[in-house]
This record gives C-alpha cells, structure tokens and sequence, in this order.
C-alpha cells in the first residue's frame, strides 16, 4: 500500500500524523520533500537542510502570494516598491547566493516588520518603512533577511515554517441570526499578520544573519551603523510598544546583546564604513509617500492593538481616525470592515468591504472578506461570485475551498458543496473548519 494510499484512510478518520503532514506539503509545492547534506554557501562547511534550492524556489512561487496578500498586498505606489527593489538590488552583487530570484515587496500591513521566504521573496510592511530614517538603515533590514537566505536557515529547519504556512487556515465559527447553516466564515482576527510562521528564527540564526547583513551593508557602500541605528529602532520599540511588535520579536528575537554586536562591528571591523553616505536625502525623497500617511498608519497600528485586546468600540474610533485622515486608504478600510463584522454590523462592515475592493481591485483580501459577510448576511450566491473572483486574483490558497462548500450549501447544491469539502480536507486542513467539512461529508454518507 503507497502512503498516499494510506493517508487517504487516515484522512477520512482525520488522524495525520507528522510524516503525513511532511507528505502532503512536499505534494503542495510539486516536489518530494528532501533531507540531506549540504555545503553552506555562507561558511562551506557542512549543513543538514530539508530543502533544495529548487524547492526553496518553489516555496517562493507558490507561497509567497498569498502570505502578501494576508499582509494586504503590496503599496499602491510603485515608486515606493521600486524604490526598495533599487536598494536589494545594490545589495545582491555582495551576498554568497547571486543566483536567487530576490524580489522585494513594501506591504500594506501596519504592524512593525520585515521577512523573506527561502529564496528571497521579501515582504516589508508600511509599518516599519515609515519607522526607518535612511537608506543605510532599510539596507540593513533587507541584508539582514538576504542573511537567512544565504546561510539557507529556512532550509534547515527542513521547510517546518512553510509546512506550518500550508496546514493552517485561519477560519472561525461565527453565527448569524441563529442559523446554523450560515456559522462558518473567515476569521476577522489575525491583525498582526501570519508571518511569524515563516521565521521563528534560532538566536544563532538572527546572529548571523545580523552579520552577513552587516557585511553585506558595508560591501554595498554604506555605512556599517545603518545596522546599529536598526536595532537601536527595534530595542527602543520593543520597550516602548511591546504590543506592535509582537510580531515581529517572535519571529525576530530581538536583544541588546544584538544591538551591542552591530555597534562593536561598526566601531571596529568596519570602522572605515563611517564616512560612507547613509542616503537619508534620498530616502526621505523616495519614501516620501509613505511618509504623508503617517497619522494614518499610526492610527491603524493603534485600531489593531484595540482589536486584539478586544476593544472594539476604541478599535473602530481608530479606524475612523485612520478613514478622516486617509478615506481611500485600502488597509484602513479593510480593518473597519473586519472591527464592524466582529461587532456582528455586517451590512456596514460590507461597505467598507465594497469601498475596499474599489480602491484596490488587484488585491484579493478585500474579496474574501466580502465572501465572508455575505455568508453571514445570508447571500450565498453573492459569497460564491466574491470567491470566484478570488480565486481568479489568488488561486491555490485552501481555505477558499472551505468557503465555497459552505455558499455552495446555503445554495443547496449538496453534491458540489461535498466537493469543496472533500477537496479542502485532502490538503490537511485542520480546526475548526476542518471539523465542520468533514461534519457534513459523514452527514450527507460520504464518509463513515
């Protein structure tokens, strides 16, 4: 019997174990999940890694997309991403891995922080890049994510970050009108972002991507403090608003002791780095932008912290806020949406929805958001086109399976429905929803 074979059984008790789990994301990306010796590109010595760089590759192409868009999709300002692709790209002639597919993306997200997938697919947040006060600085932050892709860390914690990236789907059971058939929908929590699952990096780890980070900056032609002036940011915030950067020190554990190293660098290693030009000029031209929104951002950052401690009245006086200053602010008007649907105001979190998708119809969270309140405001039919089209600007993401089941059964199309269901519980969902799909399949007499 092949483990296919024998995870189809297991499935159907939903009972996956880890080697399971393992199996289904190495068929996710089209490859079979390796583990093996490798030649560190870093220090050539001898590395134990879960991925190839083919695979490393892959987790790019096909997982990136949709970790972006969690992060509401790139800026709608292409100088800015142009601005930072300029920035990676001074950088790329100095790291080990030349030949890495590096791409940057500045990410409508509010919360403080910067990552990359295995093979350099940056994502950095509006929230950070109007923290930062120089070029050398967001040299420092992209350096330091190029740092994990050339010492390979992702491929050596065996691709668990991107595997966590597949298998969770963040859906929770949200009732409306008392109608059972209409409980399922998208999760309006999550606001600082699902990052933290493609890094939660070793001390060790963040060390050395500090240092080649470092060298890379100081290679690159700036000045080796754009690293200390970086951490600086990060302590001080860190001890200022802990809340903001939750994220991101989970993913990026930050420490003094870190802070000191890149000062110690600077003074010593790379002292002749001092006179190199930080680049604040052009920065505050290029990011200017940004920059103008600040208040706006600021104002979200500050809803989002309301919504996690579950102050929504004060969470959406923030968005308002954000919405006064910036009315056709694509991130601002999808936290209004999600604050009004977790007070149950549907028909006005559609709205916002609607404006949402109006101002950046290229972006695909605003359409699945949509989906979700359509459920609850009993528009199955509605739910499944806002599905359909999100399926058109983001395919492949598992949970939109899940939703279609559910509009597909409030349309009464049983046998379509049971499709969707079957489909999403085949790609090792688990959960809540999970529990609700296979729920129906053992009700209709499609499993035992």
């Amino acid at each position: 019997m092949t483990h296919a074979d024998a995870l189809s059984r297991r499935l159907a008790r939903n009972r996956l174990t880890r080697r399971d789990a393992l199996w289904l994301f190495g068929a996710s990306v089209g490859v079979t999940t390796l583990q093996g010796c490798a030649t560190s590109p870093v220090t050539g010595r001898q590395i134990l890694v879960g991925m190839s760089p083919e695979q490393e590759r892959e987790v790019d192409r096909q997982q990136s997309p949709h970790q972006f868009s969690q992060d509401l999709g790139a800026v709608q300002d292409e100088g800015v991403n142009r601005y930072v692709d300029e920035v990676a790209d001074r950088l790329q002639p100095h790291v080990q891995r030349r030949d890495m597919p590096y791409s940057t993306r500045v990410l409508g997200a509010n919360y403080v922080n910067a990552y990359t997938f295995p093979a350099g697919a940056m994502g950095v947040t509006r929230g950070i890049m109007t923290e930062l006060q120089d070029e050398s600085e967001l040299a420092a932050l992209l350096g330091h994510e190029m740092g994990h892709v050339n010492a390979r860390h992702a491929a050596q914690r065996q691709g668990q970050a991107m595997l966590a990236q597949v298998a969770v789907v963040t859906v929770a059971v949200v009732a409306a009108a008392g109608d059972s058939r209409w409980a399922p929908a998208v999760a309006i929590g999550g606001m600082v972002g699902a990052s933290a699952l493609l890094a939660s990096y070793s001390r060790d780890n963040e060390r050395e991507a500090d240092a080649l980070g470092q060298e890379y900056l100081v290679r690159a032609g700036y000045p080796a403090s754009g690293m200390t002036r970086l951490h600086q940011l990060l302590v001080s915030e860190q001890k200022s608003r802990p809340g903001l950067l939750e994220t991101m020190f989970s993913s990026h554990p930050m420490s003094d002791e870190r802070l000191q190293t890149a000062r110690r660098l600077a003074d010593s290693t790379y002292a002749a780095s001092a006179s190199a030009p930080a680049g604040r000029e052009r920065f505050m031209d290029r990011t200017a932008s940004l920059r103008r929104i600040k208040p706006t951002i600021d104002a979200c950052q500050n809803g989002e912290l309301a919504m996690s401690r579950k102050a929504l009245p004060d969470a959406q006086g923030q968005f308002e806020a954000a919405l006064r200053s910036t009315p056709r602010d694509y991130p601002a008007n999808v936290r209004m949406a999600q604050c009004l649907a977790a007070q149950n105001r549907l028909q006005e979190a559609r709205r916002y929805a609607d404006a949402a998708r109006q101002i950046y119809p290229q972006e695909a969270q605003a359409a699945k958001l949509g989906a979700s309140l359509k459920l609850g405001l009993r528009d199955p039919g509605g739910a499944y086109e806002d599905l359909q089209a999100y399926d058109r600007l983001l395919p492949g993401d598992p949970g939109t399976r899940f939703l279609k089941g559910v509009a597909l059964e409030g349309m009464g199309n049983q046998q379509a429905a049971a499709r969707e269901y079957a489909g999403f519980l085949q790609g090792g969902a688990q959960g809540q929803a999970a529990t609700h799909a296979q729920g129906r399949l053992k009700a209709w007499g499609y499993l035992k």
